[in-house]
C-alpha cells in the first residue's frame, strides 16, 4: 500500500512538471538534487571537465562546482548576466563554441531567488543539445509560480523541492532524463532508479 501511495504521488507530480513519472528521483530537496545532477554527471566523465554555469547561480548550485573545481575535478566558465540578471543566449554558444567536447555540463536557474530573473531556459536547452551537452535547470524558484514544463523546456537535469510549494521540508526531486547519465552519491539500496539510495520517506513523498 505505500508502495503504491508512492507510485501514484510520482504520477501526479510528474504530470505537473510535464515529465514522465520515470524521471522523477525523491531526494531530501533542492540542495541534494543540485549536488546529484552536478557531481553525478561530472562523474560519468573522464579527465577534468568543464561546467558551463551561470555567476548568479544559488549557493546549493555554486558551492559543488567550486568544490570541484577547487579539488581540480573540473574547469569552470562562468556565465555572466546582464544589469537585469540575464543570462545571455549567445554566451552560452560563444562558450560551448570555444570549449567544446570539454564542456560535461551546463546548469543555469530557471528563476533567481533574489531578483526574480527568468532566464531563456528553452533556449538554452536547444543549444547545448546542439552541442551534445546536457542542460541542469535548478527550478526550485520557479516550479509553483511560473508555468514549468520539463519536457518543453528540452532540460536534461531540473532540480524541485516541496517546502517551496507548499509541502514539508526535507523533500524534493530531480527530474531526470531516462538518458541522462548519473553516477550516484550514495550507495546502499538503490531505491531510486539505482542513483539515489535511502529509506523512501512515503508520508513526506505524498505530502
Amino acid at each position: 500500500a505505500a508502495r503504491a501511495l508512492v507510485e501514484e504521488s510520482r504520477e501526479s507530480i510528474a504530470s505537473r512538471l510535464g515529465a514522465r513519472p520515470s524521471e522523477i528521483i525523491f531526494t531530501s530537496g533542492g540542495t541534494e538534487a543540485d549536488n546529484l545532477a552536478i557531481k553525478g554527471t561530472v562523474n560519468n566523465r573522464d579527465g577534468a571537465p568543464r561546467i558551463v554555469a551561470s555567476g548568479i547561480e544559488h549557493h546549493a548550485v555554486l558551492d559543488p562546482i567550486l568544490f570541484l573545481a577547487e579539488s581540480g575535478q573540473v574547469e569552470v566558465t562562468w556565465l555572466e548576466p546582464d544589469r537585469c540578471g540575464h543570462i545571455a543566449v549567445g554566451d552560452l554558444e560563444q562558450a560551448l563554441e570555444r570549449f567544446g567536447d570539454e564542456v560535461a555540463l551546463v546548469s543555469v536557474m530557471w528563476a533567481n531567488n533574489e531578483v526574480g530573473t527568468v532566464q531563456p531556459i528553452a533556449e538554452l536547452a536547444a543549444v547545448a543539445r546542439v552541442r551534445g551537452v546536457p542542460l541542469h535547470t535548478d527550478a526550485v524558484q520557479a516550479a509553483g509560480h511560473l508555468p514549468v514544463d520539463f519536457a518543453a523546456s528540452g532540460a536534461d537535469l531540473m532540480t524541485v523541492s516541496a517546502h517551496k510549494l507548499g509541502g514539508p521540508m526535507g523533500i524534493g526531486a530531480l527530474v531526470a532524463r531516462r538518458d541522462a547519465r548519473l553516477s550516484p552519491l550514495t550507495h546502499g539500496g538503490g531505491q531510486e532508479r539505482q542513483v539515489r539510495s535511502g529509506t523512501v520517506p512515503e508520508a513526506a513523498i505524498r505530502a
